[in-house]
């Protein structure tokens, strides 16, 4: 199976000023296909070669295979969490989930954005569902690997251009 580049949600300028269309240029259109592409190469002639993305990272062994597995999987997952209508504080069964561990949307996304700027290199920092139905916070790659259920993650990206600063989750707590 031939992975592809998915599109993206919006339009590469949608979410200006917070993410430029040069920096979805780079980020998605060179960075995130870099990725596919390595994996393309890396899978074939192997058992993972008509495996679905997911079924790649949940059983991929460590390494090139399943680090840029991870990484297609990880940048897709962000680019959906993003929206051009997004933001404001969440409802429902998510804000009560949020109120409960943090007691409030802010002091929610003031946890996520210090776990986030802890995170070392290019990491990636998640809001998860724990298997006891509880949101966490965690630094990590792909959360499908260790059976968390992924509510929106953040990108450290040093490399891309960001209007409000290096690190994504400032933004895509306020654009999600």
């Amino acid at each position: 199976m031939e992975h592809t580049l998915p599109a993206l949600p919006f339009a590469m300028d949608a979410l200006a000023p917070h993410m430029s269309q040069e920096t979805f240029e780079y980020h998605y259109g060179k960075h995130h296909q870099a990725y596919v592409t390595n994996l393309n190469n890396l899978i074939k002639g192997t058992d993972f070669e008509s495996k679905s993305l997911e079924d790649i990272v949940k059983t991929a062994p460590a390494g090139g295979v399943y680090n840029n597995a991870a990484q297609v999987w990880n940048h897709t997952f962000f680019w959906n969490c993003l929206s051009p209508n997004g933001g404001g504080v969440p409802s429902g069964a998510l804000a009560d989930a949020i109120n409960k561990k943090w007691g409030s949307f802010d002091d929610f996304k003031k946890a996520f954005q210090t776990s986030a700027v802890g995170n070392f290199g290019s990491g990636w920092t998640w809001l998860v569902k724990k298997a006891d139905g509880s949101l966490d916070i965690v630094n990590m790659g792909a959360p499908k690997r260790i059976s968390l259920e992924a509510g929106f993650t953040g990108a450290l990206c040093f490399h891309a251009e960001m209007k409000t600063g290096a690190m994504c989750p400032g933004f895509v707590l306020d654009s999600v």
